[in-house]
């Protein structure tokens, strides 16, 4: 396959990019980098589930450099004292402070309790290894279920679907119904296309009730942590389904840590043996440590009975776990988990009926299919006009690693359900995407369409800041771009919104540019009601009112990645109430896509220039 190839490509370019920072960097622009931390302190050890050791370490309380480190991330300890000495683990938890990891040893090297140790970020192998294991799966496969999947996917055979006894669910439109029935009739594979603010999140949830009435297993699985821990909360409203999330704990939100295997399985009364066991072998170990160097036979026989004891009470603890995660797992009514997350230890061997992956859109081909390897159907959600995974290899992006395999099964598929009725927005905010997107085929329900903001009712802005003056910068040591002028029209905007305003309302500002996202951060202060982010960062949620800062303002007309319309896509369909653009449209004007949205604020009374919040 070519997606393989292209993969490599991003896998050297990843690794490439690593090896120029981490490497080949002295230790003190490693720790600028916020990819080295040093010196740090542990400050506490133990055992946790699996039996495996872990040190919990804390830097210095006036180290305030960005931190790189990520939970599930590996990471390298090292010691100052010599070279040759290093362990390797994975992060748990992670904070400004300190940082939580397991090792996959019996026990920890004596060095690792000094204070002469520092951490290094290492090189993400695991979900790459994961990748690659797939596509040499769907690669060799000459038969079964595996490669009926692929090419049906993949628009090679055609699909089948069968006839199903489905009843309308009163809570559901009819494209929501629609999308339910297709997917159950379906036998090898549904495709829900779910725009923004069209439910897909609540047609999921009654989708997979529906398989779990039919007593199939499934797993949910989504791109990002964030998504899952989404689709955890929402399954697992009421008491009807049992949902087990499998992950890194330390990268589950605190309010779906209750659904997770660990939490679960040291809620079950017999977990309080595997406690007793593990706290007599860490007393045991202790035992033994006290014996020095210099002592006799009877001594060393001593110190390797206790050895050998603690080994087998954290032997008989395993054990136990190992029980109460089949328990816990073949109780379970839904597993849910990341793409990658579907080779967890836990579940590894396991096999389902029905793999569901939401936000399909925004996961590499490659990590999309690590699920699908272990279902017998698959049903494919979200959106393939807003924005894709994030390929640092230029060249493979613009070969094809870029396109998911939502927009594959889309444009290869005859049966796509289209969710059209969308429930967040005002029909003003929503129209342009809906023209140059979705063929005009959303509808605005009733309950929103006419949502305005109370005291500020025009519903959609462009600010033109047209010979103004606002050149872009680029930032700092040749950063991200930004735009001092833009932004404090930006400031001025937003000052008056609030004075306008006839009610509470909560407010986005968002911009393509991270340079961009740091001035305004400096200038506008977060709070519960204000979040200031990227555009992608920001994929997926939506508030009352948002503001857009675009920055490119230039002679040549240059705009770099706003050409990627589908990030404006994005951007433009997160606010309910009111949504605003600052813009130069002398920059932005060259560009077709952007010539005919400012003709469309034009049209619609909805063009504002930037001059009128000069003084």
């Amino acid at each position: 396959m070519r997606v393989s190839q292209l993969l490599q490509k991003e896998k050297q370019t990843d690794l490439e990019q690593y090896i120029k920072i981490v490497k080949e960097s002295p230790i003190q622009d490693r720790k600028e980098s916020g990819l080295t931390w040093y010196p740090v302190k542990p400050v506490e050890t133990g055992f946790g589930l699996g039996s495996y050791p872990y040190v919990v370490v804390q830097r210095n309380v006036n180290d305030r450099q960005p931190r790189q480190f990520q939970t599930g991330a590996p990471v390298s300890v090292f010691s100052t004292d010599d070279d040759e000495l290093e362990l390797q683990g994975v992060i748990n938890f992670v904070d400004d402070q300190r940082i939580k990891i397991s090792f996959y040893k019996d026990d920890l090297p004596t060095w690792i309790r000094e204070d002469k140790i520092g951490l290094n970020a290492l090189f993400d192998t695991k979900t790459y290894e994961e990748m690659e294991r797939a596509l040499a799966i769907l690669i060799s496969a000459e038969s079964g279920r595996q490669a009926d999947l692929r090419d049906i996917i993949l628009g090679e055979s055609e699909a089948s679907w069968k006839g199903v006894n489905f009843s309308k669910i009163a809570e559901l439109n009819d494209s929501q119904n629609d999308a339910v029935k297709t997917a159950l009739e379906a036998e090898d594979i549904a495709v829900i296309h779910g725009p923004p603010g069209t439910g897909k999140s609540t047609t999921l949830n009654v989708l997979v009730r529906e398989f779990v009435k039919k007593n199939l297993t499934v797993l949910v699985c989504a791109p990002s942590n964030a998504s899952v821990d989404h689709l955890t909360r929402i399954l697992s409203a009421g008491e009807e389904l049992k949902v087990v999330r499998v992950g890194n704990l330390s990268r589950i939100d605190d309010d779906v840590t209750d659904r997770t295997l660990d939490m679960i399985i040291r809620e079950d009364k017999e977990f309080k043996t595997v406690k007793e066991y593990k706290k007599k072998a860490i007393e045991f170990r202790r035992m033994a440590g006290k014996y020095k160097r210099n002592f006799g036979k009877s001594e060393r026989e001593q110190r390797s009975a206790l050895y050998k004891e603690a080994k087998a009470l954290l032997r008989q603890a395993a054990d136990i776990e190992d029980y109460l995660v089949e328990k816990t797992l073949n109780e379970s009514d839904v597993i849910t988990t990341t793409l990658i997350g579907a080779t967890h230890w836990s579940i590894r061997e396991r096999n389902f009926d029905v793999v569901v992956i939401d936000e399909a859109g925004q996961g590499l081909e490659p990590a999309t299919w690590v699920p699908i390897l272990k279902s017998k159907k698959v049903v494919l959600a979200g959106d393939p006009l807003q924005l894709p995974p994030t390929v640092k290899n230029r060249e493979a992006g613009r070969s094809g690693l870029n396109e998911t395999l939502l927009e594959k099964a889309v444009n290869r598929q005859k049966r796509v359900q289209l969710l059209n009725i969308q429930y967040r927005m005002n029909k003003w905010i929503m129209a342009f995407s809906n023209e140059k997107f979705y063929f005009n085929e959303l509808i605005s329900h009733s309950s929103v369409e006419e949502r305005v903001l109370k005291g500020s009712e025009q519903p959609l802005s462009f600010i033109d800041t047209a010979g103004c003056g606002f050149d872009e910068e680029m930032g700092k040591q040749g950063a991200s771009k930004l735009n001092t002028g833009e932004a404090q029209i930006l400031e001025k905007c937003y000052e008056q919104l609030k004075s306008e305003a006839a009610e509470e309302f909560n407010l986005a500002i968002i911009s393509p540019y991270r340079g961009q996202v740091r001035l305004l951060r400096e200038n506008i202060a977060n709070s519960d009601r204000v979040t200031i982010d990227t555009i992608d960062s920001f994929q997926g949620q939506e508030r009352d009112v948002v503001i857009i800062s675009l920055v490119r303002s230039n002679p040549e007309g240059e705009i770099g990645f706003l050409k990627d319309y589908r990030r404006m896509n994005v951007a433009m369909t997160r606010a309910k109430k009111k949504l605003i653009l600052i813009g130069d449209s002398a920059t932005l004007g060259q560009d077709k896509f952007y010539s005919d949205f400012i003709e469309f604020c034009e049209k619609n009374e909805a063009y504002k220039s930037a001059w009128e919040f000069m003084y």
